[in-house]
């Protein structure tokens, strides 16, 4: 029998390779002889075991940390060297530029990166600059480079971090949507039922809670919004990341003083999915996105999205037939798109019901992954 291919799929932290990989390292060992590396936790180990793969532990900062990431990159070209992979691809920045620059040093013949959203564009000063050399060295040290959506293909080349050729796979997404979890079942809508209140028009946000996600912008709308519309609330569903990217004081002076506005923190499996049945608008402000999955997840679901006009969310949204595009940072836009959507039932209706079959014609989860395949079966 022929001695498989070996691949090392990489991401920073394990939670990633779960969030991006799940069931697709189990589909690749059967034709690949995959690895999952990440730096050290237990969710790794249970993550590979789950694939039926073997985990490779390596140290990461998510942050820069010079005399780390020389360690991190050290220990990286020995286990290249040990390993002798055919194809390392990576995911999530600072994985991607340890792993380009060891498999690079290493010559794995096949280097992938995927960016899955970019940074710097945000960003200012030397930050900014910093952040542009990083992804600048990960392109340079990369043979394959595939952005996740035509914004951050367009960001890449704009902004002169690469000439290689790039290509969006499919029409952009690295995760797809399994369109049977994401579904109306009974056991969701049972779930909901708890959750729905039907004397009033709920909006959802699900993800960080953080400025960089718009809230600061979404919660003054609201209140806007709610001075002649009280019969509306609005779900925050995700973490607080005070530490990071903390919202302001201000903002959550009115997430406490507002009874309508309810902050449940993380939720996941058919909790997760209940909250978007028992919502009317996903609404997304964010200032960056790669190709963000809550917006899938949500039209998935059958609900109509704002988004801001931003990477990937102008991509999965198209103006007026499945939501509405904003621009970011903008308090007045946002509200009247969801004034908009509130006095609009047949507007909102007719998004609503286009909203499914859109997510399921481009970002089904077989699809994309097929996309994927080709791909590896050309570069191999």
């Amino acid at each position: 029998m022929a001695k498989k291919i070996k691949i090392i799929r990489a991401t920073t932290k394990s939670v990633s390779l779960n969030a991006f990989c799940k069931g697709l390292l189990r589909e690749l060992s059967k034709k690949y002889e995959v690895l999952a590396l990440s730096s050290p936790d237990d969710s790794l180990e249970n993550f590979a075991k789950d694939e039926g793969v073997r985990a490779i532990a390596v140290p990461m900062e998510r942050h820069i940390s010079i005399v780390k990431d020389f360690k991190s990159l050290w220990k990286m070209i020995r286990v290249f060297q040990k390993e002798k992979p055919t194809m390392v691809h990576s995911m999530t920045p600072k994985a991607g530029l340890l792993c380009m620059m060891a498999a690079w040093l290493v010559r794995v013949p096949v280097r992938v990166h995927t960016f899955t959203g970019l940074v710097f564009p945000t960003s200012t000063g030397l930050k900014k600059k910093v952040l542009m050399a990083t992804d600048w060295l990960t392109c340079a040290c990369a043979t394959h480079i595939i952005p996740e959506g035509e914004g951050v293909k367009n960001d890449l080349i704009q902004n002169g971090i690469t000439k290689k050729p790039l290509k969006v796979l499919g029409y952009g997404n690295v995760r797809g949507v399994d369109m049977s979890y994401y579904d109306r079942t009974p056991e969701v809508e049972d779930v909901a039922l708890t959750i729905r209140d039907k004397s009033k028009f709920t909006f959802l946000f699900v993800g960080r809670v953080v400025k960089d996600k718009g809230i600061n912008e979404l919660l003054e709308a609201f209140k806007m919004l709610y001075r002649t519309n009280p019969n509306i609330r609005l779900l925050l569903v995700g973490p607080y990341e005070d530490n990071l990217d903390p919202i302001t004081e201000e903002a959550r002076d009115t997430i406490e003083k507002y009874n309508d506005i309810v902050s449940v923190g993380l939720k996941t499996g058919v909790e997760l999915l209940a909250y978007y049945a028992a919502s009317d608008c996903f609404v997304l402000p964010s200032y960056r996105e790669g190709f963000p999955n809550t917006v899938l997840e949500a039209g998935a679901m059958g609900l109509p999205s704002i988004v801001t006009d931003v990477n990937g969310s102008r991509e999965i949204i198209k103006e007026g037939i499945n939501g509405m595009i904003v621009p970011s940072y903008e308090v007045e836009p946002l509200y009247r798109a969801m004034l908009t959507i509130i006095q609009s039932s047949a507007d909102r209706n007719r998004m609503a019901s286009n909203a499914r079959k859109m997510i399921e014609e481009r970002y089904e989860q077989g699809f994309v992954r097929n996309c994927l395949y080709d791909f590896y079966d050309k570069v191999l």
